[in-house]
């Protein structure tokens, strides 16, 4: 962690001194505060929509899934905004576009399901619905089993 951290600080100390070569001081730090003013009102804008989409979403019955990591994206987004250099505010700007966010977002869920597995539990015969227990046609009767609680 240490390593990335130090990665991180050596590449804005280099595109900030590269900048700064090219145009000057001045313009260099007119450029960082335009970076943050911009980034922090298309973070405020990209997350009402998020926020909007998310409450539509959750409104109408279906999983939010998509409209919650568009959230957290553009969380990160707004905070890599606000840090200072052009590194990170590159890397805002591109998780608060929504072409790029939307990139993104696909590329995070397929590492996560790459990571967790999926595991499906099957209770001998038993469907469990809305807590009630109903065996499957043509299974044989059952003795009264205590309840299953599925805690996921």
């Amino acid at each position: 962690m240490a390593v990335v951290f130090l990665l991180y600080v050596v590449a804005e100390v280099a595109a900030v001194w590269a900048v700064a070569s090219a145009i000057g001081l001045l313009p260099t730090l007119g450029l960082l505060l335009a970076g943050a003013i911009v980034g922090s009102w298309l973070a405020r804008r990209e997350g009402g929509k998020a926020a909007r989409a998310f409450m539509a979403t959750a409104r109408s019955g279906r999983s939010p899934h998509a409209e919650v990591t568009d959230g957290m994206l553009v969380g990160l987004g707004g905070l890599l905004i606000l840090l200072p250099g052009f590194v990170t505010d590159f890397a805002g700007l591109l998780l608060l576009l929504p072409p790029t966010r939307g990139f993104a977002r696909r590329a995070w869920l397929r590492r996560i399901e790459r990571k967790v597995p999926v595991s499906h539990r099957h209770y001998g015969g038993v469907i469990v619905v809305d807590s009630e227990v109903v065996r499957e046609p043509g299974e044989p009767q059952a003795q009264p089993r205590r309840p299953v609680i599925d805690s996921e």
